[in-house]
């Protein structure tokens, strides 16, 4: 849950926090929640803006404006093709890195002038996209394509994945669910502790049918949502579903009712065991990426 308080223990440990846009209601909102996170952190942060398929269209201009006048410099897109905004980011000096799940999509995003892209296996939670190619594959893929940085996203939760994903091609790691359980994150302890009890087999992919496939934490809600695309096949649509995917993260992520829906969450939360804050956490990463890199060379030497 991209909130100012995690966004900022981020960027205070050394990475880059990001606030994603439409978490807040209204661009008033968010650039309510720019500002906090500016009295939280000196350091830069992001801020997530998705387009994706809804019910209702979010005020996609209100939402880059309130960006641009939050001096915000760091901008991750993600869903469609974000060329209709690039001309406003771009003038007022941002950088922008867009989330892709495929090669193809990467070089899109570097020929309309994203500065760098997220890729994203098909392990990530949330949208994996449709073509189903994991990390060990889609990196070096990208990296023999690419001119622009890209950094790892999907399956990242320590120090063995910043080297395995520097080692094939990426710059750096971008991590998701493995944020959630942290101190800082402002979810419900439920949430957390769901984390900590699954396993790398405990989530589903649901609305495939729809192709707009998203990874979830195996619940109720998603078993409930798997049994209507079988029933119904072809006929499904959005509406057979709305029950299980709308409203839903305030009531799970917030609230603590992990049965009232679908939520993302990616096969990373089998490498999650504890809840420490971002800071021990960072220090951990990069700690244990030392190490490893350390004792690899001293081998191979």
């Amino acid at each position: 849950m991209g909130f100012a308080e995690l966004a900022a223990a981020v960027s205070n440990a050394g990475g880059l926090g990001t606030i994603t846009a439409l978490t807040q209601k209204t661009p008033g909102d968010l650039a309510n929640e720019i500002s906090k996170c500016r009295d939280l952190t000196e350091n830069p942060f992001a801020v997530n803006l998705t387009f994706l398929p809804s019910l209702a269209t979010p005020d996609y201009p209100g939402y880059v404006k309130a960006i641009i006048d939050g001096g915000v410099k760091i901008v991750e897109t993600a869903g469609r093709n974000p060329q209709q905004v690039m001309p406003y980011l771009k003038d007022a000096g941002i950088k922008v890195i867009h989330k892709c799940t495929s090669v193809r999509h990467s070089l899109k995003a570097q020929e309309i002038g994203c500065d760098a892209v997220s890729v994203d296996g098909f392990e990530c939670g949330g949208h994996p996209g449709e073509d189903d190619i994991p990390n060990f594959i889609l990196l070096p893929r990208a990296a023999d394509e690419l001119e622009i940085p890209f950094v790892a996203s999907g399956g990242m939760a320590d120090g063995r994945s910043l080297v395995a994903a520097m080692a094939l091609g990426a710059d750096g790691m971008n991590m998701g669910t493995r944020f959630i359980a942290t101190k800082e994150a402002p979810v419900h302890e439920n949430v957390k502790q769901a984390l900590l009890a699954a396993s790398e087999l405990d989530t589903k992919l649901v609305m495939r049918p729809l192709r707009n496939t998203e990874r979830v934490l195996k619940n109720n809600a998603a078993i409930r949502l798997l049994e209507k695309e079988r029933a119904l096949g072809e006929k499904l649509t959005i509406d057979d579903v709305i029950d299980e995917v709308a409203g839903v993260y305030p009531k799970v992520m917030l609230d603590g009712e992990m049965e009232a829906g679908v939520w993302s969450c990616g096969m990373v939360a089998g490498l999650i065991h504890d809840i420490p804050t971002c800071a021990e956490l960072v220090a951990r990463i990069m700690s244990e990426a030392r190490s490893i890199l350390e004792k690899r060379m001293q081998q191979v030497g």
